[in-house]
């Protein structure tokens, strides 16, 4: 055991020791600033710099074992081993920390190309003076394999194309990590830029490897970089060819606009326009950035399900071409009976409502046949506050959020609508403009109760304005008492000042 730390002490005395203590420390302090700063690889680095490294120790506990089991052979050549590994080790490590670490955070990105020229170079110097160290000269290794290296030249014509296509795709940075690229037919991230290949992965998760010749002879268009990572997209879809322009295109783009749809830019803003009229249909395309390429497809089917509800709630239909078809018509007593059962549907909904609670069992049939069909879509905005909008809604399906926006503040969340709930009122009674932002908070399915619906109902009989003036008037009273609200309104004086605005959006004197 004393002799074991007297080898020890002469290791160091000689500077031996130190010496790899001191690079030992320095590996360390290069890896952990490595893991500090990089993102991309990191584990990969890692677990390469971990596996030079257990070399490292492994040689070197070889070199110095052997000699204390009186087996001297070879117990030099693990020394040389453990002294070229090592020096490979911090030269990776040092030109990993500058140009992943340390340039990039002073804002020089350099192509790749040139951490890899200057990694081989000190890796060809590291070697020679290694040689060196062992006697031989390396002058004569250049002498005597000059002929072998023009064979393997002539040999390796497309390896030379593909890393000298490399070499030009890095130095120009034509194609880098995280642009999306196409190629002929191949779609898709770049991941990878080595001095041979290029490595795409395509939506699908498959791995396409390109080689760098065929990348730098081929027309490659890079749609989308990570300094401007949006895709244009383009939704078709065919509207009647009756129905305006003008009132298709403002509806889509509010629409979109306000959905709040995952991964659909908000600048640029969705546009719609006039594609084409042919066969009596005006076809339409809604363009719009999607911000991650991965999700093209599924983003796509999301704005062309807001699009379809869109339309449908403001009596609009997709058009189909005209065809000659011969269907078999159903029994007008099955049809009968389909819509009496959705007729008794909606009256139930009504006879919940307050303000129709005067209503005779006519009336409200008449109502429940003027109500129109509202689906929306999660993140649709179904009223917006402060818009007029002439109509309530039913909630028949889903569940609805109710917002209060403030100023500059944050929207607060006053409630949560369920099933059987309505709102609108206001706007469809007196034309003030909406007091609240309500959003679909999953899909949901509205009736919708418009002006000229109830205003035969009502002109006939305008003592119903009396009671819809009291129910919205107790109301209005009942939220504030729930949100804590002092007011010094005189409850009559408030429902007389709603009936009036009743009476006058109405035309009843």
């Amino acid at each position: 055991m004393g002799a074991h730390y007297m080898n020890i002490a002469k290791l160091f005395e000689s500077g031996w020791g130190t010496a790899w203590l001191s690079a030992a420390l320095l590996a360390v302090l290069l890896q952990l600033l490595l893991l500090r700063f990089v993102a991309h690889d990191r584990y990969k680095l890692l677990i390469q710099n971990t596996v030079l490294a257990v070399l490292v120790v492994a040689s070197s506990a070889l070199g110095w074992l052997l000699p204390q089991l009186k087996l001297h052979d070879g117990a030099s050549w693990f020394i040389a081993i453990a002294e070229l590994v090592m020096g490979v080790l911090l030269i990776r490590l040092f030109v990993l920390t500058l140009f992943r670490a340390v340039l990039p955070r002073t804002g020089n990105t350099p192509p790749r190309i040139v951490e890899d020229v200057l990694v081989v170079l000190l890796y060809c110097g590291w070697g020679l003076v290694r040689l060196r160290a062992t006697g031989i000269d390396p002058a004569s290794l250049f002498t005597t394999s000059a002929i072998i290296t023009g064979i393997v030249a002539f040999s390796m014509q497309d390896t030379l194309g593909n890393i000298l296509g490399g070499i030009a795709l890095q130095l120009d940075n034509s194609v880098r990590i995280d642009d999306w690229i196409k190629v002929d037919t191949t779609k898709g991230k770049v991941i990878e830029v080595h001095w041979r290949h290029t490595a795409v992965r395509t939506n699908d998760g498959n791995v396409v490897v390109i080689p760098n010749s065929v990348l730098v002879k081929s027309k490659v268009d890079v749609f989308s970089t990570p300094s401007h990572p949006n895709f244009r997209r383009w939704v078709y879809f065919p509207v009647q060819f009756s129905i305006p322009p003008q009132s298709v295109i403002p509806i889509i783009e509010k629409t979109i606009r306000e959905a709040d749809i995952p991964y659909v830019a908000p600048r640029p803003a969705p546009q719609c326009v006039v594609m084409d009229y042919k066969d009596g249909i005006a076809l339409y395309a809604l363009r719009y950035w999607l911000t991650d390429q991965l999700h093209d497809d599924t983003t796509d089917s999301t704005v062309r399900v807001h699009i379809y509800s869109a339309l449908l709630r403001n009596n609009m239909q997709l058009a189909r071409p005209y065809l000659d078809t011969h269907l078999t018509a159903d029994s007008a007593e099955r049809q009968t009976a389909l819509h009496e059962q959705e007729v008794q549907q909606r009256l139930q909904l009504l006879a919940g409502v307050e303000a129709f609670s005067s209503l005779n069992q006519a009336e409200l049939r008449e109502l429940a046949e003027s109500l129109h069909d509202a689906p929306f879509i999660k993140g649709d905005v179904m009223t917006r506050q402060g818009a007029v909008a002439h109509w309530l809604y039913f909630l028949v399906q889903g569940e609805a959020d109710v917002w209060l926006e403030v100023g500059n503040q944050p929207r607060r969340l006053l409630n949560t609508l369920q099933v059987g709930s309505v709102f609108g009122e206001m706007g469809l009674l007196t034309g003030e403009p909406r007091r609240t932002t309500v959003t679909a908070r999953t899909d949901a399915l509205c009736y919708r109760l418009d002006k000229i619906g109830f205003q035969k109902i009502i002109q006939a009989r305008p003592e119903i304005a009396e009671e819809c003036a009291r129910t919205i008037a107790e109301r209005e009273r009942q939220i504030a008492l729930a949100h804590a609200e002092k007011t010094s309104v005189n409850s009559q004086e408030h429902e007389a000042h709603i009936l009036a605005s009743i009476k006058h959006f109405f035309g009843l004197g």
